[in-house]
């Protein structure tokens, strides 16, 4: 709340919050729309790899393109336009610039460029989910020796999961478990970029209509997706993932508080204090009535009688017993809504979400029987699927993360369903990102905190 009273005190001083974006894809579309319509909310500059690319971002989302003519950063800051490069470090190094948002989705370059970040004294709002999972707790336990804030981007599913986990803490109910809708079957695990369109339903014709990733939406349908955007909450909150992965249980709003509890209490957790899936169909393809495919929910329990009385006079959605209820956002905007991690980080000098503990990771897991000699291809690809499991059973794997996935070479088999080990693969490349992660073992690996 006030961050729009603190942003108009800082207009009225002339002093607006200025950002710097490092990826133009869809998310970072979404954020530049929004952008021009904040008062003293200055993108400085756009960062990708593809200028041409960025500014067709910049013109389908409505900029004139007078507003992303600017020379320099230095005449961004200036004349209060946006300056479009491929220089990422370049937005990092720039004394003018407030906060970094990281939008590539690439994995590596998303810690590279966020410790760049850290390095210039940038608060970063980490859009990047792959690279957060893989390596976010090191990163943030480096921004708060730094001084800066290290968040998760709000609008996005893990943001809002972390501010409806607080919620309940900070009203004092027995937080039990938390987690998110999303379209899954069992058969989609096995999904590959050549499969991925008849699990959307959209015939040939359609998907060559349109501007579609297939890697990025297999990445969705195979529950990579779903992997590591929980283990990131888990790292943010001090929830645990469940031992084998996340089970997506098939519940619609009404069965949240049902399904979503101990076993022990009729439900179906093993345990209070996971996090796991609320499944929009049925194993046998059936859609879930009522279903919360875009939202997020938390579950918690009464602590007394007196407060179990007063969920069921105000109409909370409970399980048979009434102690346990469950509260929900049916939706997220993802970059409409990132604005408001910006301005936290900036005016408040608070995350909204960021990777406290190292509990979790997401780890790469055989599709199909691998062989010695194949090269894996990462998220959403034809080898390997994400599973959200506890960082204590991921280093006595030695698991690899699914970040680290990509362009590697197998040392030896791999049979389907069974986790990658770092042992199981030639690690040439990218060893700068290793040596982060390894950083982030030997740091937090034992007390699952930074000290």
């Amino acid at each position: 709340m006030n961050l729009s009273t603190f942003l108009a005190e800082r207009v009225a001083a002339g002093r607006p919050v200025r950002v710097g974006l490092i990826g133009a894809g869809k998310f970072g579309s979404m954020i530049l729309a929004q952008a021009k319509y904040i008062a003293g909310y200055h993108v400085v500059g756009v960062a990708d790899l593809d200028v041409g690319k960025a500014k067709a971002s910049l013109e389908r989302v409505g900029w004139d393109a007078d507003q992303y003519g600017a020379r320099s950063l230095a005449d961004a800051y200036d004349s209060g336009k946006t300056f479009v490069t491929q220089d990422a470090r370049a937005l990092c190094d720039f004394e003018g610039i407030d906060c970094i948002i990281e939008a590539t989705g690439h994995p590596l370059a998303g810690v590279r460029h966020a410790l760049a970040a850290i390095e210039g004294g940038k608060h970063i709002v980490m859009v990047n989910v792959e690279a957060d999972v893989m390596c976010g707790p090191i990163l943030a336990a480096k921004a708060r020796a730094k001084g800066v804030v290290y968040s998760m981007a709000y609008g996005d599913q893990p943001a809002f999961m972390c501010e409806l986990i607080d919620w309940v803490r900070s009203v004092g109910f027995e937080l039990v478990s938390a987690g998110k809708g999303m379209n899954f079957e069992p058969r989609y695990r096995y999904s590959t970029p050549d499969t991925v369109w008849g699990y959307f339903g959209w015939t040939e014709e359609e998907v060559a209509k349109g501007d579609f990733n297939p890697k990025m939406y297999n990445s969705f349908t195979d529950g990579t997706k779903a992997a590591i955007e929980m283990a990131a909450v888990a790292n943010g909150t001090g929830l645990d993932c469940p031992d084998d992965g996340l089970a997506f249980y098939p519940a619609g709003l009404h069965d949240l508080a049902q399904v979503f509890k101990p076993q022990s209490d009729g439900g179906r957790l093993p345990k209070s204090g996971l996090i796991d899936i609320a499944a929009s169909q049925e194993p046998d393809g059936r859609e879930v009535f009522n279903n919360i495919r875009y939202g997020m929910f938390v579950t918690f329990k009464a602590p007394d009688e007196y407060t179990r009385a007063c969920f069921k006079q105000y109409g909370l959605l409970t399980d048979k017993s009434g102690w346990y209820a469950s509260m929900w956002r049916p939706f997220h905007l993802i970059g409409l809504e990132t604005s408001v991690s910006v301005l936290a980080a900036t005016l408040r000098g608070e995350p909204t979400g960021h990777s406290l503990y190292y509990r979790a990771d997401a780890v790469a897991t055989a599709k199909r029987d691998l062989k010695a000699g194949e090269m894996l291809d990462g998220e959403g690809g034809y080898c390997v699927w994400a599973k959200a499991i506890p960082a204590t059973i991921s280093m006595a794997h030695n698991a690899l993360p699914i970040g680290l996935a990509h362009h590697v070479k197998l040392k030896r088999d791999v049979p389907r369903d069974q986790v990658v080990s770092m042992d199981d693969v030639e690690l040439v490349d990218d060893l700068d990102v290793v040596a982060v992660r390894r950083e982030q073992i030997a740091v937090m690996g034992k007390t699952g905190k930074a000290s």
